[in-house]
């Protein structure tokens, strides 16, 4: 892929590790063979570190269009209207956002937890319990 088929989003996007796997791939080999797109990424970086930032930076950085944690467990419920719905699936699988789906994972992990996991979680948290008593009233 030649270096000029790559915008300065998705350089910017491969260096804060935010694009699809599939697109950090593509930089990733763009990157390999090109040295002056290794330059462009350079530049590019060194503005952002430089304190200039676009509202496309700050968009992505701060993940603005990401659901949060609990609409992304409303949408494993089904439990949102169809047009979140619609939008979370989109975000998910076509803008194919990492930290979304990582999130996702996680809930519908702990969704499925063994009850002997829960007993250890609960077990914990009783023991940390006591502990935190104890502090306080020293």
């Amino acid at each position: 892929m030649p270096s000029t088929d790559l915008a300065d989003e998705d350089l910017l996007g491969y260096l804060e590790e935010s694009l699809p796997v599939e697109r950090m791939s593509i930089v990733e080999s763009a990157l390999r063979s090109s040295e002056s797109l290794r330059q462009r990424a350079a530049m590019l970086l060194r503005r952002r570190d430089d304190g200039f930032h676009s509202v496309g930076d700050i968009w992505r950085r701060h993940r603005l269009s990401c659901p949060s944690r609990r609409q992304l467990g409303s949408f494993l419920l089904e439990a949102l209207d169809q047009e979140e719905q619609d939008y979370i699936d989109f975000h998910l699988r076509t803008v194919g956002c990492r930290y979304c789906a990582a999130n996702l994972r996680d809930l519908e992990e702990s969704r499925n937890q063994t009850p002997e996991v829960e007993q250890r979680r609960r077990k914990f948290f009783q023991t940390s319990a006591g502990h935190v008593k104890s502090l306080r009233r020293d």
